[in-house]
């Protein structure tokens, strides 16, 4: 029986894990194109990947270097030139700002002198012509600085200005009910003068019988002079009996109102001696009859002119 020859051949080598995606596997293994290569091996072979070698093109880079060397050259020798123009305009104007600065202090501090001098002579009027009250007049118009007992008001806005409308505030219109208003420091001062202060002063600005207290925008201004929070009142009166009245005025129960509503800071305090400055102007102003028109016939009707 004849006998089956052994098999001799050898086994198939195992497939690689990545033959399934032989496309991903070229293309990672020559990421650059067999052209390129080629091309890149050819220059360096040539030379050419190199600087130029040749005449013409030493003497283009050479013409090129040349031409820009020419330029910067230009820009600095320009620069140069313009240089001390520049800074002599720069000097002539901070000259002039200078000299029209100084022109403005000149003329400001004329002013302010020439204020003075009205109002002094102002008050020395009013002293002269008030008689045996003269004192007392140039009191009551702020004419001159006063001292003695009173009481310290101080107002502030409230911590925070994010609170609901109403209350005493309800019919004139404020809406960011935090905040000290025009209207508010008006009812303060016409409840001290009710209460029988003599003489008053907002952050040391002297009211006056012609005084005026506005507002612009979120600032209250007296005399047309922007105040800053907090607002101290000084008022000068009897302290104790005018703290009491003012406090038991209807418009101590409005401030009383703002600050329980609204959290508006307010402190009031009986002073044994406080300090108003005069009034910076002051607008003198008389009346006197005006007479009987004895050729038209026309009765007196005791009307007078300012």
């Amino acid at each position: 029986m004849s006998q089956q020859p052994p098999d001799r051949s050898t086994p198939s080598p195992p497939a690689r894990p990545d033959a399934s995606m032989s496309l991903l596997t070229n293309v990672m293994d020559h990421s650059l194109d067999d052209g390129y290569a080629e091309a890149t091996a050819k220059r360096k072979a040539d030379g050419s990947a190199a600087m130029p070698r040749t005449l013409k093109a030493k003497l283009g880079l050479a013409a090129g270097l040349v031409l820009a060397a020419f330029v910067v050259t230009l820009g600095a020798a320009e620069a140069r030139i313009s240089a001390p123009v520049l800074a002599k305009e720069r000097g002539e104007l901070i000259q002039r700002i200078d000299t029209e600065t100084s022109a403005a202090d000149k003329l400001e501090s004329q002013v302010d002198k020439a204020r003075d001098d009205v109002g002094e002579r102002q008050r020395k009027a009013l002293e002269k012509h008030g008689g045996d009250q003269g004192q007392l007049v140039a009191l009551l118009s702020g004419a001159t600085a006063v001292k003695g007992p009173g009481v310290k008001l101080v107002v502030d806005d409230a911590k925070g200005t994010d609170q609901g409308g109403g209350g005493p505030r309800e019919t004139t219109g404020f809406t960011d009910t935090g905040r000290v208003r025009d209207r508010d420091m008006q009812r303060v001062v016409n409840g001290l003068w009710q209460s029988g202060a003599e003489a008053i002063a907002i952050n040391g600005q002297r009211l006056t019988a012609l005084s005026a207290i506005r507002a612009a925008g979120d600032a209250i201004l007296v005399d047309n002079k922007p105040l800053v929070p907090p607002y101290t009142v000084l008022a000068v009166g009897d302290g104790k009996r005018l703290s009491t009245a003012f406090e038991d005025s209807a418009d101590g129960q409005y401030l009383r109102a703002l600050k329980d509503t609204f959290d508006i800071r307010t402190s009031m305090s009986v002073q044994d001696e406080v300090r108003l400055p005069a009034a910076p102007s002051l607008i003198v102003r008389t009346a006197e009859p005006k007479a009987a028109d004895t050729g038209s016939g026309a009765a007196d009707t005791g009307k007078g002119t300012s």
